[in-house]
């Protein structure tokens, strides 16, 4: 009975290291594909619309429009982003992910959507930068709607 019990007790010291020793993911290299999304989609989920719009092509922030921005945060609780995989070409890229979104708890617990999405990308004097963003993940920095009615 004392061998299971210690065993039970160097199990759990076991789990408590494990959970407090994990970091943060590591960061992707700046001058890649997945690195650019990850920056963006981390200053998107943070609010800060100035940085994530400095991952943004010209095209794309001509055509941010308030309507195709989410407000990423709204309505959520949690929102975890995966890197399934990234298709890189010359002048072009394409990065796919998974985004799972959890939503508040209800009586049978919290729900989740998850979705696989694209972020097309386009080289630009040998910079990444994102053309197209996920809508969920969307940000229309508020000064790119100044020439707007």
């Amino acid at each position: 009975m004392l061998v299971v019990l210690g065993l039970i007790v160097l199990l759990v010291v076991a789990a408590l290291i494990v959970v407090f020793t994990r970091s943060e993911p590591a960061l992707l290299d700046a001058g890649t594909p997945g690195g650019v999304v990850q920056r963006y989609s981390t200053a998107a989920l943070d609010g800060d619309e100035t940085t994530a719009a400095g991952y943004l092509s010209a095209g794309a922030l001509v055509d941010c429009d308030d309507s195709t921005a989410s407000g990423v945060s709204a309505g959520t609780d949690d929102v975890r982003i995966t890197l399934i995989d990234t298709t890189e070409r010359d002048s072009s890229a394409d990065v796919r992910v998974l985004i799972v979104t959890s939503y508040g708890s209800g009586p049978f617990g919290s729900s989740e959507y998850e979705s696989e999405e694209a972020f097309d990308l386009v080289r630009v004097d040998g910079d990444w930068l994102i053309d197209e963003a996920p809508w969920r993940l969307a940000v229309c920095p508020s000064s790119s709607q100044g020439d707007t009615p």
